[in-house]
Order: structure tokens, then C-alpha cells, then sequence
């Protein structure tokens, strides 16, 4: 059945010696190298990079050996450290699909594998990334030696129907047969509110690599878990601030290549504070409540619990709790905060929307969507709780 996925699963282990000989070979992988280490000479580059490959025998040893040092760096650069509550599920054979709110394209699955690594589960993820990023083959083999698969984009209707069906059998395989965890977000792209919903799409998509009638068994083998990722500072947030005026500005408004490279080098580099993974319980706890509803009622009953589960995973700081007051005109909140954190929180947003250049700056409008990005996760929680 392997050769079924061989467009999109990542590399076998057998095959990582001829990927890392391909990628010393690569003339532009190679000149992207001399760029970073312009002192040394391709013999000696190419040296180095052979020399770090060996051990490397598995996609989770190059995670291990690679990308684990490089969240390491950014997490102490770039915030002031990740935490992780994991009581709901258990670190032993059990295989989970984690679902979770989207805050940044790279950094979202990488700092999962650095807190599952270092919380003791036995592997890690394989993450899905879309091709339209694999823009010269060396990328494509990075990627899939770092346990990506990749989705096509930009497919037509019929088209993508088989691209979906595929990569939801593919998922299947690699929970059940692989025995690799998933990491998937819960929709496509942020949401610039912070307001996080689950698209049902994304879960027609899950269920349809299994024959069988009822969805609720379509899924259970998966081992869904609602994961939450809870920054205090959101990077882009000013970027996407900015981004709600254009498009008010200029409905037709789109973000140019430019603008996603910033966004993708902001979300990596810019501080983040503190961040926070909370794993709810797995949906096959409760997920035999709904097999009994018609399909498409199943499908908006699941998103809305997922959603409630991932909403009362939030882990909320002092600016979260000041922007929801601001926002609402009140103190309702103000036992969560000192004056001293609130004054630091309106110079940080200050300082935000200080950095915002865009043509007919309306400050008034910017800050209320800064303040909304921050109060959201407060207001959402909330009523999760309350359900």
C-alpha cells in the first residue's frame, strides 16, 4: 500500500543516504549555503553538512539532530519559554491526530515535536504542508526529511475531491500503520482575530479515508486530540492589523509574496512571551454521543465541541484580560491584572501600532482590531466554560 503514497509521504528511512548525497549536490540548496556560510568553500561546506548527517539514520533523528537545536534557539531568543499540559492523554503506544488552532505556518507543529520529544512520547508528528511552498526540489527534500507530507494546491473541484481522498487514507496509514502522530490545524490559515473555529471541511476531509457509512467510525482511529497553542504576544499581529485596514480600504486587496515572507519571518523571530500547548481530552471519549445525527449535523456538532475544547484550552495573560476590558469599556477583569501589567500592556500596543506604514493610517480602527486579537481568546473561553 506505501506506493500508493509515494507523491506525498515523507522519506523512508531507506532512502535518506541518497536524499542527503542529492542535497550536498544541489547547485541552488548550495548557493543558499554560500550565502549563510560565505567563508567556507564548497568542498568544506559539503564536508560539514556530511559530517552532521551521520547518525542520522530516520526522519526523527534528522528532527532530533536538526530541528530540535533550532526551536531550542528561537524559544530562548525569541520568548520566554513553552509549556505544555499533557494530563489528557498518555505518553505511551497510542498514536493521536492533534488538531489544533493555527498561530504560525512553521513554528506551530516544530515547537510540538521539541515539547513531545522533551515530555517523553515516543515520536513525533508528521505535519502536512502545502505544495505551492515547495518552490525548488531541495525544499521538497528538507520537508519530507523533516516527516511532512505535502497537499496539492490550487486544484479544481474534481481534482482536488481525489487529492483530499488521498491524503486522508494517507493519514489513516500513518496513525494506524506507521504508528506516527499527526499534527494538522484545525483550519486553513490564521485567523487574524484569534477568534479560532474548526472548518468541517477539514474533518469530511479526515473521515473520508475509511469505507464505512456512519462518520463517527470514519474517525475514531484517528485518536483526534483539540490541541490549544496560547501566545501571550502575537508577532504578526500589527502585520495583521494592517491587513484588516487595507482589505477595508480595498476590498479586492491581496498580500503579495513579499508581505507573506514578513509575516512567516516575523512569526519565526518576533517575541511571542509565553507560550503554552494544552492537549484536551481525545474526542473518542465523546464522540459516540453524536454517531447517531445525520451526517452534516454530525460534522457542525463536531467542529462546535472541538472548538469549545479548544477555546477552554486558552492559557490567558494580564494584556489579554486588559484588552478585553478596554475593549468593553468596563473593569470586569481587572482582578487578572496590576496597574503596572496594564501599562505595559497599552506601551507594548503603543509600540504596535508604531510599527504599522501603510497609506491613510487609521489608528482608531488598528487599535480596536489589536485589542479584539487579544480579548478574543478571554471572550471565547468564557463561554466555553459556560457551555
Amino acid at each position: 500500500m506505501e506506493s500508493e503514497f509515494d507523491a506525498i509521504r515523507p522519506y523512508n528511512d531507506d532512502e535518506i543516504p541518497g536524499v542527503v548525497d542529492s542535497l550536498l549536490h544541489d547547485r541552488l540548496m548550495n548557493a543558499q549555503l554560500k550565502t549563510l556560510l560565505p567563508w567556507l568553500p564548497q568542498w568544506l561546506r559539503n564536508g560539514v553538512i556530511r559530517l552532521a548527517f551521520i547518525g542520522v539514520h530516520s526522519t526523527l533523528d534528522f528532527q532530533l539532530r536538526f530541528m530540535k537545536p533550532v526551536v531550542k534557539y528561537v524559544l530562548r531568543k525569541c520568548s520566554n519559554g513553552a509549556t505544555f499540559e499533557h494530563a489528557n492523554i498518555t505518553a505511551g503506544e497510542e498514536r493521536y491526530t492533534f488538531m489544533s488552532n493555527h498561530r504560525d505556518i512553521v513554528l506551530d507543529s516544530a515547537i510540538l515535536d521539541y515539547l513531545l520529544h522533551k515530555h517523553k512520547f515516543p515520536t513525533t508528528c508528521e505535519i502536512a504542508i502545502g505544495d505551492n511552498l515547495l518552490i525548488y526540489p531541495w525544499i521538497e527534500k528538507v520537508v519530507k526529511l523533516n516527516k511532512a507530507f505535502t497537499v496539492r494546491r490550487g486544484l479544481g473541484s474534481k481534482d482536488l475531491l481525489k487529492s483530499s481522498m488521498l491524503m486522508s487514507r494517507y493519514i489513516h496509514h500513518a496513525v494506524n500503520e506507521k504508528h506516527e502522530n499527526i499534527w494538522i490545524a484545525q483550519r486553513e490559515g490564521r485567523a487574524k482575530d484569534s477568534s479560532d473555529t474548526t472548518q468541517e471541511s477539514v474533518l469530511k476531509m479526515l473521515a473520508m479515508g475509511v469505507e464505512n457509512d456512519n462518520p463517527a467510525e470514519q474517525l475514531r482511529d484517528l485518536n483526534i486530540v483539540p490541541l490549544t497553542i496560547s501566545y501571550e504576544y502575537d508577532p504578526c499581529d500589527y502585520l495583521k492589523a494592517a491587513e484588516f485596514q487595507l482589505k477595508r480600504d480595498n476590498p479586492a486587496y491581496k498580500k503579495s509574496k513579499a508581505d507573506d515572507e514578513k509575516n512567516m519571518r516575523e512569526g519565526i523571530w518576533g517575541f511571542k512571551g509565553g507560550i503554552h500547548y494544552e492537549a484536551a481530552p481525545c474526542i473518542n471519549t465523546w464522540l459516540d454521543e453524536l454517531k447517531d445525527l445525520p451526517r452534516n449535523e454530525f460534522f457542525a456538532e463536531l467542529a462546535h465541541r472541538i472548538d469549545m475544547q479548544i477555546h477552554a484550552g486558552y492559557k490567558l495573560f494580564p494584556g489579554n484580560y486588559v484588552a478585553a476590558d478596554m475593549l468593553n469599556g468596563t473593569t470586569e477583569y481587572s482582578a487578572q491584572y496590576t496597574e503596572e501589567q496594564k501599562q505595559q500592556f497599552l506601551n507594548y500596543l503603543q509600540q504596535r501600532l508604531d510599527k504599522v506604514e501603510i497609506e491613510n493610517k487609521d489608528e482608531a480602527f488598528l487599535r480596536e482590531r489589536l485589542l479584539t486579537m487579544y480579548a478574543n481568546p478571554v471572550f471565547n473561553k468564557q463561554k466555553a466554560l459556560q457551555s
